[in-house]
């Protein structure tokens, strides 16, 4: 059974001022989170319960996992700088 992605308007709205080569690398690596959302350079975040970042290239997905629900919450889409943690 695939996992059910959902994508937080906030992110929708940073993915699309990506450069058009970088939100084809992360609109792929969104849809491959349906399929396992552990896959892929993924880290659990220090202090969340549930919370992950996916690293794709320069960029951040950052998203919580419920595996109860297999339920993967896409929260924001981030490129990284010294300040994106």
């Amino acid at each position: 059974m695939a996992w059910t992605i959902l994508v937080a308007r906030a992110a929708q709205k940073q993915l699309i001022r990506f450069p058009a080569n970088d939100q084809k690398k992360i609109a792929a690596a969104l849809r491959s989170l349906s399929e396992d959302p552990f896959s892929g350079d993924i880290l659990k975040l220090e202090g969340a319960d549930k919370r992950w970042r996916r690293r794709i290239g320069s960029y951040r997905i950052f998203l919580a996992v419920d595996a109860a629900t297999k339920t993967v919450s896409v929260s924001a889409i981030a490129r990284r700088t010294s300040t994106t943690y």
